[in-house]
């Protein structure tokens, strides 16, 4: 038989950690409703309200698209690139749901800026720069290291400082341009920066969950993004439950990030 798991609110959880925005890591830590918490945190309307039949249920279809499309600094068309305008939301109304979500999040959106400039820093001028969680700023002749968490770096090559669209340094490297798909020089921004950063850190963080299981005797078949596929003999003893337990414990460099879980089980694959 198949036990299926996968994480909760996965990005949305390592994103909330690694910039320390406390009320969505209580959010996380309890009943984890973040599309329900963020619309009553942006529109300043109890939560016990957004619900099923009250008229503020409608505010959860704004805080769900701006939680999906505004944690990488997006804005009005990052939404519309989310469903916003099939919701039935208007492109006028957009640039509000940007606002308010970011005076939400204060500590994520100093977290783009800071990451930002951290980099703009380490190459144009070598400094080296250190933020909470372990993240660290380094450069040598061909690169620009990210460390993460864990230890792990990730690589930016041949770095330098361009100028962007607002006349202002920004940093760009070499790389595979994804939608010309040519080798060319890339502009990044904090935004992007943090969505590698975020998406590295869940990779750890899968990464360290399949080894847990494994170590516990789990066959691990295989993985699709933040869900993992185990093969269990019926007579094996192996549970759901544990499972879930094992992916949720945390190596030492996450202590504090709240992981949670949820599967199935099933004599074959299929999306749950």
């Amino acid at each position: 038989r198949f036990l299926v798991a996968d994480f909760f609110f996965f990005f949305s959880r390592v994103l909330a950690w690694l910039a320390g925005e406390e009320w969505r890591l209580d959010v996380f830590r309890t009943h984890g409703k973040i599309y329900e918490a963020s619309a009553s945190t942006m529109f300043g309307v109890p939560m016990e309200k957004i619900k099923k039949g009250n008229p503020e249920y409608a505010l959860r279809g704004k805080g769900k698209v701006a939680e999906l499309a505004l944690g990488y600094q997006g804005g009005a068309r990052a939404l519309i690139s989310m469903g916003a305008l099939y919701m039935g939301l208007s492109e006028e109304e957009l640039p509000d749901i940007v606002s308010r979500w970011r005076k939400s999040n204060r500590r994520i959106q100093d977290f783009w800026y800071t990451v930002e400039h951290n980099a703009v820093d380490t190459v144009g001028f070598g400094i080296v720069h250190t933020m909470p969680r372990g993240i660290s700023f380094h450069r040598d002749r061909e690169y620009l290291f990210i460390r993460l968490p864990s230890g792990r770096e990730l690589f930016y090559y041949r770095p330098e400082l361009v100028t962007n669209v607002d006349g202002k340094s920004a940093v760009g490297f070499h790389g595979i341009n994804q939608t010309t798909k040519k080798w060319e020089l890339t502009e990044t921004y904090g935004g992007k920066l943090t969505e590698n950063i975020v998406q590295a850190v869940a990779r750890d963080l899968l990464c360290s969950a399949m080894m847990n299981l494994y170590r516990a005797g789990y066959t691990v078949n295989f993985h699709i993004h933040d869900e993992v596929i185990l093969e269990v003999p019926e007579e094996s003893g192996k549970s759901l439950e544990e499972a879930i337990r094992l992916m949720c414990t945390l190596p030492e460099w996450a202590a504090g990030l709240p992981l949670n879980a949820a599967g199935f089980e099933g004599d074959y694959y299929r999306k749950d």
